[in-house]
């Protein structure tokens, strides 16, 4: 029943621009035998922001995998760089959370390790909303900062790496196998801000999956509860990531494509000096609008990861 409605509410826009199409070429017709060029003005108008729908229409059908409607998880985590990194970890949260504002995604974070100067270790955060995980699927990997260093004395040039991962949420009905006697659960007190209650008593939550070593903590909820709930939910994200990108892999090799692994090979770079430009090494998809890109203007690079995902030319 889910799917059908889903499938339904895709549907109806494709439904409502075909009459309203029809609705145009007719009143066009008539602009033009009774020489209205103020009515035909108007319906070029509105006939262009309707190509412009379509067009968003279009683009939303290459969002067709399992999970693409789904909301995500966003696990952001400093690689080398010391100081630099952490603060650059920092500086993509605030990128994703002002993409995610910006399309009217609701965002929670959900864990967050800070650093010891600035910035953070590590931070785990919801994505909800249409979509969510089908747009933000193209921002996995590690993403490189070069830039004069803030934490430099002497103000060179310094290279930080940060790692971004994005997970689907699952629902319960998807078939992940988590057996109670893989999983180690430890509770301590919640660090960080939070109110009394929180410090003083154990309601932070890590969860240790035995067989794969995925680890994932919670500790922003009140009750111990909450944060369990939530730390599983996480779990189960990883662990369809985790098929997914074992699936994907075996069908590669089975297709004789080289497959790079690890977390070593940026997808993207960001440089702000001796010259300022983003580009993404996956598609080629470049801008040298730097401090829009970290203010969240995304899309660019998003488009171009999806289409070139399903093979369409821009």
């Amino acid at each position: 029943m889910r799917q059908a409605a889903a499938l339904r509410e895709r549907l109806a826009p494709w439904q409502r621009m075909q009459r309203r199409v029809a609705e145009l070429r007719e009143l066009a017709e008539l602009a033009a035998e009774e020489g209205e060029e103020a009515l035909a003005s108007d319906l070029a108008h509105e006939t262009a922001e309707l190509e412009e729908e379509l067009e968003g229409l279009e683009f939303q059908l290459q969002l067709g995998g399992e999970y693409d409607r789904n909301n995500c998880f966003v696990a952001i985590h400093a690689g080398a760089g010391g100081t630099d990194s952490q603060d650059w970890a920092q500086i993509l949260l605030r990128m994703y959370l002002r993409w995610a504002e910006a399309h009217r995604y609701q965002t929670r974070i959900l864990d967050m390790t800070e650093g010891e100067e600035a910035g953070v270790k590590s931070v785990t955060f919801e994505v909800a909303g249409p979509y969510a995980y089908g747009y933000l699927k193209a921002e996995r990997g590690v993403h490189r900062l070069v830039r004069l260093s803030p934490f430099d004395a002497a103000h060179r040039r310094h290279t930080s790496f940060a790692l971004v991962e994005v997970m689907p949420e699952v629902e319960d009905a998807v078939e992940v196998d988590i057996s109670p006697d893989d999983l180690r659960i430890d509770v301590y007190r919640a660090s960080g801000h939070g109110g009394q209650n929180v410090q003083k008593t154990s309601t932070a939550v890590r969860i240790t999956h035995l067989p794969t070593g995925i680890v994932v903590t919670c500790q922003n909820e009140r009750s111990q509860y909450q944060n369990r709930e939530i730390a599983l939910r996480i779990l189960r994200a990883k662990l369809v990531e985790r098929e997914e990108e074992r699936q994907e892999q075996e069908r590669a090799r089975l297709k004789g494509e080289h497959v790079e692994a690890g977390w070593g090979n940026q997808i993207r770079s960001y440089v702000l000096h001796p010259y300022t430009m983003v580009k993404d090494h996956r598609t080629g998809f470049e801008t040298a609008n730097v401090n829009a890109v970290l203010d969240g203007d995304l899309d660019g690079f998003i488009k171009a990861y999806l289409r070139a995902s399903v093979g369409v030319t821009a």
